[in-house]
């Protein structure tokens, strides 16, 4: 018997705008109408008889929410499956469920997830108990593997938000770039200026009202600073309610249940790898040899070039991620790099946004017979990443996956002092802004023998100077994890 051919049937979006605690549902509910509107999306109740359930991790406290949405949807004898935390994993598991249908393992697995951020920043501000459910037990396959991220060096000195790091990543690549810090401004926020004219012609997203360049950069009172260079319309927005679903089938299966095959998407090829997995070993701060050569793998399988792309969308959650990403995969930036409008304005609902970007591509496809569209997925810190690509056309050859982790894994490891006492050059620096305003800069610094050491500031009149002038490139004293200059 041949290998069967996985294909994409159901996708489903919905979200929730908050009125009132009592009408609000919690995470697991929203994902079984997700998966309910998937299925009446590929028109079939019996995708509902799944094989497999796999649930992306959020922050939600569910030990196995996989079973609960089974026992819904009138299949509890599937099986259950979790991932790991991290925005990867969408794509990541469905470069697996692809494959165990390929296989014969499964004929039918659903992938759901959902996050409602809105609610819960809502109840913290309200002081309200939501009282959602527990959800107790182990579900039957964990896909991935959870690992702290951070070294030691960066929890000696409180590094490891989101917000504190990408913003390093940022600054160093502006001076990769050789761009003046006004200049590079200009440049980010006309690239989420992009993303928001996107998401103003996306019926799913969360903020459809496209933002100009100057908005975007300008801080106001609806803009506050969060972390230079980034203000709050160049973060991801996570304070959103949101679920979605798609549904994987064998191209057999799908026959013999009559789905019509304009509902048909094909995943042609998927890949997985990681950079070095703690921040402070990575040769540089401005690039990912893990996308490069995972993104330009998957595209070798599937019989592309980036030039054959006709719908990409890449993770977005800051401006330094789309930068990078679209320079390691060789992408046109004159075309849009997004089909939803990105983690700030379609919605970032954590670990489950590139499932709202496959379910917006698939619609596309859908709309664009024949089309090419590449999914690109990032979990971490630029750190762990999977890709997908996808047409209506059915691929030429069986779906075929790779993990070039080996590869990613060979190259070049930078070695860390632990509480460096002397001098260094600055690679990158994030500022931090509290409730009273300036609070905190992050140093990465080089030394002299190549090693890489963290310092810190709180010296007002430094942080100021740090949002106006280059600092990337000058040399710095470190004592005790405190940056003089």
């Amino acid at each position: 018997m041949g290998q069967a051919t996985p294909v994409l049937v159901g996708i489903s979006h919905l979200e929730q705008r908050f009125q009132d605690f009592a009408s609000a549902k919690e995470p697991v509910e929203l994902m079984i109408d997700a998966v309910k509107a998937a299925a009446a999306d590929a028109g079939s109740s019996e995708l509902l008889n799944a094989n497999s359930i796999r649930v992306i991790k959020g922050i939600w406290g569910y030990q196995n929410p996989a079973r609960a949405v089974a026992e819904a949807i009138g299949c509890p004898n599937a099986q259950t499956a979790l991932s790991p935390y991290g925005g990867n994993y969408v794509q990541s598991v469905l470069n697996v469920s692809a494959l165990d249908i390929q296989r014969g393992a499964h004929d039918i697995v659903i992938l759901t997830g959902a996050e409602c951020g809105n609610t819960q920043a809502k109840a913290a501000k309200a002081q309200h108990d939501l009282g959602w459910a527990e959800l107790p037990g182990t579900p039957d396959l964990m896909i991935g593997e959870e690992k702290d991220m951070r070294h030691e060096a960066e929890i000696a000195i409180r590094l490891g938000r989101p917000i504190q790091i990408y913003p390093i990543m940022e600054t160093a690549l502006r001076n990769e770039l050789g761009m003046k810090v006004d200049d590079h401004m200009k440049h980010i926020s006309e690239l989420w200026a992009g993303f928001s004219a996107v998401a103003a012609n996306n019926p799913n997203a969360w903020i459809r009202d496209a933002k100009t360049a100057e908005e975007i950069r300008t801080v106001s009172a609806i803009n506050r600073p969060v972390s230079f260079p980034y203000p709050k319309f160049l973060n991801s927005n996570s304070a959103v309610d949101q679920a979605a679903a798609l549904i994987l089938c064998s191209e057999e299966k799908a026959e013999a249940l009559g789905i019509a095959k304009e509902k048909w998407v094909y995943p042609w090829a998927g890949s997985d790898a990681q950079d070095h997995f703690h921040f402070s070993n990575r040769d540089n701060l401005h690039s990912s040899p893990a996308i490069r050569l995972a993104g330009k793998k998957c595209l070798e399988m599937s019989g592309m070039t980036p030039a054959d792309i006709d719908l990409v969308d890449v993770y977005s959650c800051f401006p330094v991620a789309v930068q990078i990403a679209s320079r390691e995969l060789g992408l046109d930036t004159s075309k849009p790099l997004t089909v939803t409008g990105g983690l700030t304005w379609a919605g970032g609902p954590l670990n489950n946004y590139v499932m709202h970007s496959i379910v917006r591509m698939a619609e596309l496809l859908r709309a664009q017979p024949g089309d090419k569209g590449m999914i690109t997925a990032n979990g971490g810190y630029i750190t762990k990443h999977a890709f997908g690509t996808y047409s209506t056309q059915r691929p030429e050859k069986p779906f075929q996956h790779a993990n070039l982790q080996d590869q990613v894994d060979a190259l070049p490891k930078r070695e860390v002092a632990m509480a460096h006492v002397g001098e260094g050059v600055v690679e990158g620096y994030s500022v931090m802004y509290g409730p009273k305003g300036l609070d905190k800069a992050f140093v990465a610094t080089r030394l002299s023998d190549g090693r890489r050491a963290w310092g810190t500031s709180q010296d007002t009149d430094l942080l100021q100077s740090m949002t106006t002038e280059e600092f990337v490139g000058r040399p710095v004293k470190l004592a005790d994890h405190v940056a003089t200059f």
